[in-house]
């Protein structure tokens, strides 16, 4: 294990999001924050008794707003990471380097990672600021922010290494992910809805990674079970690492 050029290209990861401060951190936290004030606050009195809230509707749609960010910052980090240097020709120098393509993807994977549970633990804290929320189950809360930024950005990676453009790493978040988001229980429990559309809901993976963080908080009743929760996000986990695994056996994308 070539640990200095995991420990390179992780670093030089960090640094740019340092370069980069309001655009990876201060303007995720305040998009986010502004859902808090508009549905947390001006909303939480006349959502409080939806069923399956549980009485705090501003405490309900922390997990799921949280969820939402690092969803969108996970694959952004990744897919960026390692499109850029494939756009313009460095992947080569690291390609012919002495780095196997599991260093490579520890680096840029665990980077894009830490960015994306570093920002989720910073909108945890600026929350707590504006309303109040118990975590019930805190081991099980940083589990599924972990498992949850690894997949993403596992997912992100594969989606920088298939996109031929910059316009192909943004179409599949904004026309694919934030869709599945807000119809994946971030602002609702799924039992509200009509019966042929809760069956529909159970196909959206974004169900089953909401439920589960919010079962971890505590807060109103889980969408599904929260061991079908975990079960998708490593079955999740295992399959991205899988098809990043033959990208690099096979070349498809990167030597090509």
């Amino acid at each position: 294990m070539n640990v200095h050029a995991i420990a390179a290209i992780y670093k030089f990861e960090m640094n740019r999001t340092l370069r980069t401060l309001w655009q990876s951190v201060v303007s995720p936290v305040i998009s986010t924050s502004l859902y808090f004030v508009v549905f947390g606050a001006a909303m939480a009195a006349s959502m409080r008794q939806m069923p399956g809230v549980g009485g705090n509707y501003g405490a309900f749609i922390v997990p799921g707003l949280i969820m939402m960010t690092l969803f969108t910052q996970s694959i952004f980090n990744a897919s960026f990471a390692i499109f850029f240097p494939k756009f313009i020709g460095t992947i080569y120098e690291l390609l012919s380097a002495p780095v196997s393509f599991v260093e490579i993807i520890i680096a840029y994977v665990g980077a894009a990672a830490t960015k994306s549970v570093a920002l989720g633990l910073i909108i945890l804290a600026t929350a707590r600021l504006m309303m109040p929320f118990n975590i019930e189950h805190p081991f099980w809360m940083i589990a599924f922010l972990v498992i949850t930024a690894l997949s993403f950005s596992l997912f992100g990676f594969i989606i920088g290494v298939l996109s031929a453009g910059f316009e192909e790493i943004q179409f599949i978040p904004m026309l694919i992910v934030t869709p599945l988001t807000f119809l994946g229980g971030a602002f609702y429990p799924i039992k509200i809805l009509p019966p042929i559309w809760q069956l529909i809901s159970k196909f959206n993976p974004i169900v089953y990674l909401i439920s589960g963080y919010r079962w971890s908080f505590g807060v109103g009743e889980a969408d599904v079970p929260v061991g079908l929760s975990l079960a998708f996000m490593f079955g999740f986990f295992a399959i991205c690492l899988t098809v990043v695994a033959w990208i690099f056996k096979t070349g498809y994308r990167i030597k090509v």
